[in-house]
């Protein structure tokens, strides 16, 4: 058996498999393992900061739909040549199984739903986003293992040899597994960077240092989100360099490059400009006026007050303040007996 056969990193041979007439792809699977993920994970923060987490299901009824779109028209909008070009086929645009949802179209659009499921519930969108962040980033960590399942988005030829060497199978798209020779043996395209397992990896380390600085830093007023943009943006732009897919490039670059450069410098700005003018969290998670029935103005929740009565601290200021009655009694009792003594 060829040696980097053994030592190379695997690449599954087939992505999809049917039951019966109904066919299972990989690809489609991690994607929705992913947004269950970011569902979960959002509605834990969204309930420690005081929120009902059944709202963040709401919201993601308009969220996901719109973020799907949008990552398959951003897809679509920059690499056309699949489409449009020559021996292209425009109806293969809306084949979204097979593969292709580009994250910026899905941040961008997917924002627009979040923002409608948002003002539906009465909840402030900065403070939700806050909320989903660390999420959104292990949703796109597992979402990357579908570009596994399909044999796609890798980076530059790796010696066999190497430890971080991806296999890759000469693939075909329709079928959604490999060539295989005439006794039946997946084809073997080369080997590669793993650049979807880097950025897979990356984002799980992003979504770990959003958690610590929101609980170190508290941050509010969409600085998590932004923060999230800024970590994502760092890791994505050097991966980028390593792709060697088909993109557009403007002055030598990948598209994605630049996008990650000004939406690098977009967060930082936005980081630091709000803990200028905004420090600290929002005074209520819901909008003006939208506070849940029951609750007084001004006593929306809040996530994790700067200022919290610690249990049992009440009590111990009205022992006191009885205490200090008691002694006022006392003296004034010695003070009556003495002068009637007199």
């Amino acid at each position: 058996m060829d040696a980097a056969l053994l030592t190379a990193i695997p690449s599954p041979d087939q992505g999809v498999w049917h039951l019966g007439p109904l066919p299972l792809r990989g690809y489609a699977f991690s994607i929705l393992i992913g947004i269950g993920l970011a569902i979960w994970t959002a509605q834990i923060r969204w309930k420690a900061r005081g929120g009902d987490p059944t709202v963040v299901l709401d919201i993601a009824t308009w969220a996901v739909p719109f973020g799907v779109i949008g990552g398959r028209l951003y897809h679509v909008v920059t690499s056309p040549q699949a489409y449009f070009g020559e021996g292209g086929d425009p109806v293969k645009a809306l084949y979204i199984w097979e593969g292709g949802l580009g994250i910026w179209g899905a941040i961008a659009l997917g924002a627009v739903g979040i923002w409608i499921g948002c003002r539906r519930s009465g909840i402030a969108f900065p403070a939700f986003v806050d909320a989903l962040a660390p999420g959104l980033l292990f949703a796109q960590a597992f979402g990357r293992l579908g570009n596994w399942f399909n044999n796609e988005l890798y980076g530059k030829a790796l010696d066999e040899s190497n430890p971080f060497a991806l296999r890759i199978y000469q693939w075909d798209n329709s079928a959604g597994q490999a060539v295989r020779d005439a006794a039946g043996d997946p084809l073997v395209l080369g080997y590669f960077h793993p650049t979807f397992l880097y950025e897979a990896v990356w984002n799980i380390l992003a979504a770990i240092v959003l958690i610590w600085a929101d609980r170190r830093f508290r941050l509010g007023h969409g600085r998590v989100a932004a923060l999230y943009v800024v970590l994502y943006c760092l890791g994505r732009g050097y991966i980028e360099t390593l792709r060697i897919d088909e993109a557009n490039h403007i002055l030598g670059l990948r598209l994605n490059v630049w996008t990650s450069v000004l939406l690098f410098l977009a967060g930082l700005a936005y980081l630091l400009i709000s803990a200028r003018r905004r420090p600290g969290r929002e005074a209520s998670l819901y909008l003006p006026g939208r506070e849940p029935a029951g609750t007084a103005d001004g006593d929306a929740p809040v996530a994790e007050p700067d200022s919290v009565e610690k249990p049992g601290e009440k009590a111990e200021e009205q022992k006191q303040k009885d205490a200090e009655d008691g002694k006022g009694a006392v003296a004034e009792a010695e003070a009556v007996a003495k002068k009637t003594g007199e």
